[in-house]
């Protein structure tokens, strides 16, 4: 079994005085997807925005390939392989597909060589992007926009990555070529933990899956040996596995 490149303890975390995390762990893997799943408000975010030291931990540790990274500042995990992919396309609107990329490069202090590399990288992972690369990023469809997101992610050479909700808003046909992009990238070693709210795209790529409710995990464990989906969509919405009472 693969080495976890972020293990994640015990975490809790929230807004000034509103918490919203209470308590989260588990760990991923390299060449390996984590799918965080869960209704509204259940914290997935939260989990997200916290290991990328957006939100400050107020419990409990993260360790990112053997380093405490709990106290660090977000530039720091940036720079030592944390990537974070946000909701809702964060994106620079009014500036080229190249522009946009080469800017997701420039946190890490990488040179122009290096720059080039990588984005000759994203290009292969997302051809159409290529077709593209001298179009204003607000042109883009909505895919494409969610393409480009990540593809500012991966300039900086991640480790590890993480995406928010990326099915949001996207037809079907282009979510399945979203998740045929995320199984290449595990594929290729990176470490994977994807947020989502749509059970059946996280599952087609997962290894293990997460399962929390109300900032807490409800229900953990390797996707493979969740053979009654039934018992995810319970676990989903909230409620325990194990007979119901009338």
């Amino acid at each position: 079994m693969s080495d976890a490149v972020l293990s994640v303890d015990h975490i809790a975390a929230g807004y000034g005085d509103l918490r919203v995390v209470w308590d989260v762990s588990f760990d991923v893997r390299a060449g390996e997807v984590t799918a965080v799943l869960g209704r509204n408000g259940a914290g997935k975010t939260t989990t997200l925005r916290t290991i990328a030291g957006l939100n400050r931990v107020t419990a409990g540790t993260i360790v990112f390939e053997g380093h405490p990274v709990t106290a660090e500042r977000t530039h720091r995990r940036v720079r030592r392989g944390i990537g974070l992919v946000q909701e809702n396309k964060r994106i620079f609107r009014r500036r080229t597909v190249e522009e946009n990329l080469l800017l997701g490069g420039y946190s890490t202090g990488a040179g122009r060589r290096r720059l080039r590399e990588a984005s000759e990288q994203v290009y292969e992972l997302f051809p159409a992007l290529r077709d593209r690369a001298a179009t204003t990023a607000g042109d883009l469809s909505g895919g494409q926009q969610q393409m480009l997101a990540i593809g500012q992610a991966l300039m900086g050479r991640p480790r590890l990555l993480m995406l928010d909700e990326p099915s949001a808003g996207l037809a079907p046909a282009i979510v399945s070529e979203v998740m045929a992009a995320v199984r290449r990238l595990k594929e290729s070693g990176l470490g994977i933990l994807l947020v989502e709210q749509a059970v059946e795209a996280a599952m087609s790529v997962s290894d293990q899956i997460v399962v929390l409710d109300v900032g807490r995990v409800v229900m953990a464990g390797a996707a493979a040996d969740i053979d009654d989906v039934s018992v995810l969509r319970d676990a989903y919405f909230g409620r325990p596995p194990g007979p119901q009472p009338d």
